[in-house]
């Protein structure tokens, strides 16, 4: 499975952003999908997950009330859709797919990773 990370960019404080993970060629249905984020200088952190049916998701606490994911199984893509945005929500965005069961939250459970995309929050 070949993963897409999309929509990154610059913002403002306070602004929203929508992210998008898509495949090329073949359907995420019947995957998990986690996004990840990677600022300078830290590791790796979990950010949000759906589950593979899109009846469950996950979120980090840094992002609970801010983030929403969602699956837009008409264009085969999982959105990450981002609202207030914080200084400290400045990243490289990575989305991972999985078959695995129940909808992991850790990266090393994922066995399908996008290239990423940056998010930068600045004023």
């Amino acid at each position: 499975v070949q993963l897409q990370a999309s929509g990154g960019g610059l913002v403002q404080p306070g602004g929203s952003l929508r992210l998008s993970c898509a495949t090329s060629g073949r359907t995420l249905s019947g995957y998990a999908v986690g996004w990840f984020r990677q600022a300078p200088g830290k590791e790796r952190e979990f950010v949000s997950a759906i589950s593979w049916t899109g009846a469950n998701t996950y979120f980090a606490d840094s992002v609970k009330g801010r983030f929403t994911v969602s699956r837009e199984n008409a264009k085969n893509a999982v959105s990450l859709q981002m609202n207030s945005l914080k200084p400290e929500d400045t990243a490289v965005y990575f989305c991972a797919a999985t078959r695995r069961r129940p909808t992991p939250m850790i990266g090393v459970e994922y066995e399908y990773w996008g290239q990423g995309t940056l998010v930068t929050v600045s004023s």
